[in-house]
């Protein structure tokens, strides 16, 4: 088979006109794109879900409902309405300010609804035991006379407060909702 013997210059202009095809579909490809993350992005700005609770405005935000008081966000796996309401009387958020917090849970998901939502406002946080038996190693023992939260399983809901210790209980799966009313609670939110 003899292949054609091809100029130089004919060989520039096959390379340039790939070359110009290629950049199109790029150029198309590209605009494409943009054009759909604008069309996107104006049809998930419209269905923005808000409530409204004691003069408090909520914003459901990449699954979580969201309130400012002052300078502080806070995010919350539900909003107010959502919550079992407990009577309760707590302490509010200026006794946990800027002082150390032990905390005790048995739910994962509550304690880290406790550390989103004081994470800033609390001195620190740190893993604690009411009690010497079953406690964790390396963690110490308090008592009521410092800022305890405890959450722990049990067949009734209740929120109470014992000198400085919280105690949230609950059955496992409402626990986070008890959690957030206690939030819900200290910042001043539910009266």
């Amino acid at each position: 088979m003899i292949r054609n013997i091809e100029s130089k210059k004919e060989i520039e202009k096959k390379q340039r006109k790939n070359r110009i095809i290629i950049g199109g579909i790029l150029i198309f490809i590209m605009l494409g794109s943009t054009f759909g993350i604008i069309v996107d992005s104006f049809g998930s700005n419209s269905e923005v879900e808000k409530t409204e609770y004691n003069g408090y405005k909520f914003v459901y935000e990449n699954g979580f409902w969201t309130t400012t008081i002052g300078n502080y966000k806070f995010i919350f796996k539900y909003n107010p309405t959502q919550v079992e309401k407990i009577d309760s009387k707590l302490r509010d958020l200026n006794s946990y300010s800027a002082v150390p917090v032990y905390i005790n849970s048995e739910d994962y998901v509550s304690e880290v609804e406790i550390y989103r939502n004081l994470g800033n406002i609390v001195g620190r946080f740190q893993g604690a035991c009411l009690e010497e038996r079953g406690c964790e190693e390396n963690w110490p023992i308090k008592d009521c006379s410092n800022n305890f939260i405890i959450i722990r399983k049990a067949n009734e809901s209740n929120i109470y407060q014992d000198e400085n210790c919280v105690f949230i209980e609950g059955k496992e799966g409402n626990l986070t909702q008890l959690t957030d009313e206690f939030l819900f609670k200290i910042i001043g939110v539910e009266k």
